[in-house]
């Protein structure tokens, strides 16, 4: 199978023909993946930050099963079903009560792509057909089709080589970092307050990660830059989009991102995690303000239509999700996650090969000092029973939330010792 892996398969983020290794999964269960050739590896990753309540889980494989026994899918336009209905109606009970009506894609970057066609549509219905540029910042991801690719990093990020086919977007500086934040001498938001003055008429949203960046730099920025940040949108006559893809259902140790700063977005986009990692679902989530208005003027109607939109099963399998995280106490889950990663990562930091660490949540990141060798480091994870996925210059966990004390101690003990053995 690996040879015609080989052959026939291209993997994400890597030539046609991968020189990284690529092991075959026979089974999960838990948090653990078995691999074809014996190997159980405690998964250190959430494949992808989404499997937050563990594989095989009884009660999200019932969801799937009961509903495939209904039907699996079924065109949405002129059509609803159950599930659907259910899911928004809980996504509506856990979100603030201004935003309201949920419309569901296929994956987090077209969840991106529907906010930004919201924004833009939105002002069209307010007779200001000029404002649709979109202000950000820079080391964020967004995506990457293409409208997502333009609001993401321009020059560090990974899109570098489409630069000249997108358009163009505008950019500032970086949140700092949340240990060296000081609001009124941030240069992010002096850059951001002082773009917006100048292009406001032009400017039809900003779109941030809320406190937490994630593929562009797994950095953590302070709650009160996003408080300004909001603040900044009104004064001007923006929207905020929030792109809660990495950061929603739990990861940062809240249910979403913005609560750590008590704000409310005009639109919110969810993903990931959104049915533990069992189907690809998305939903852009937007305010009753923005609904009746794009609703009110001619066409009437969003364009948009996704042809697995609300996809059954889907949704079946996000609802269960939702009510399994909800049903445990996962902010005390999280907490000791959060706790046992600091410690572990401060004293893994020790190590000269270390720049910094940073933790927040169920999220722990080691910036090294030089670029990491994914193959060689990745080689050794899985002899010490460890799945992880490093890049760039960063070695980073995000277990799922359900991972027992001994599993978390087991994957931290032996990230340590990977380290030393690489280091």
């Amino acid at each position: 199978m690996i040879n015609d892996d080989k052959l026939y398969v291209w993997h994400p983020y890597a030539a046609a023909i991968d020189k990284n290794p690529v092991y075959s999964v026979k089974k999960a269960k838990g948090v653990y993946i078995h691999l074809a050739t014996g190997e159980k590896l405690v998964d250190g990753m959430s494949s992808w930050w989404c499997v937050i309540n563990g594989y095989n889980h009884p009660k999200l494989n019932k969801a799937i099963k009961d509903q495939i026994s209904k039907f699996s899918h079924v065109m949405f336009g002129g059509f609803t079903h159950k599930p659907a209905v259910d899911l928004a109606r809980k996504l509506n009970a856990i979100t603030p009560r201004s935003i309201q009506k949920v419309f569901f894609s296929d994956s987090g970057s077209v969840a991106i792509e529907v906010g930004m066609k919201f924004a833009i549509q939105y002002w069209y219905s307010k007779n200001l057909e000029k404002k649709k540029k979109f202000l950000t910042v820079k080391s964020g991801y967004h995506g990457d089709t293409f409208a997502t690719m333009s609001v993401s990093d321009p020059i560090n990020g990974m899109h570098s080589v489409f630069k000249k086919t997108l358009l163009n977007q505008i950019y500032v500086s970086k949140p700092e970092d949340s240990r060296d934040f000081n609001l009124k001498k941030s240069k992010s938001l002096k850059q951001i307050e002082q773009k917006l003055k100048e292009k406001h008429s032009s400017i039809a949203a900003v779109i941030i990660e809320p406190i937490f960046q994630g593929a562009g730099g797994m950095r953590v920025y302070h709650p009160d830059y996003l408080k300004k940040l909001k603040k900044l949108c009104e004064k001007y006559n923006v929207l905020l989009i929030l792109d809660e893809i990495a950061t929603g259902f739990g990861r940062t140790g809240k249910l979403f991102g913005f609560e750590h700063s008590n704000i409310v977005p005009d639109i919110l986009c969810l993903g990931k995690s959104i049915t533990g990692g069992y189907m690809s679902l998305a939903a852009t989530m937007v305010s009753k303000e923005i609904a009746k208005s794009i609703s009110n003027k001619d066409p009437g109607i969003f364009m948009h239509g996704p042809t697995y939109m609300a996809n059954p099963l889907a949704c079946s399998v996000a609802l269960a999700n939702i009510n399994l995280l909800l049903s445990y106490d996962w902010e005390k889950k999280i907490k000791n996650i959060e706790s046992a990663v600091f410690n572990s990562f401060k004293e893994i930091s020790k190590n000269k090969s270390v720049k910094d660490f940073r933790v927040l949540g169920a999220i722990g990141v080691l910036e090294m000092k030089n670029k990491v060798n994914v193959k060689s480091i990745q080689k050794k994870c899985v002899e010490h029973g460890i799945w992880l996925r490093p890049y760039s210059n960063l070695i980073y966990i995000m277990p799922p939330y359900v991972i027992s004390k001994k599993d978390l101690t087991f994957l931290l003990n032996k990230l340590k010792k990977v380290i030393e053995l690489e280091y």
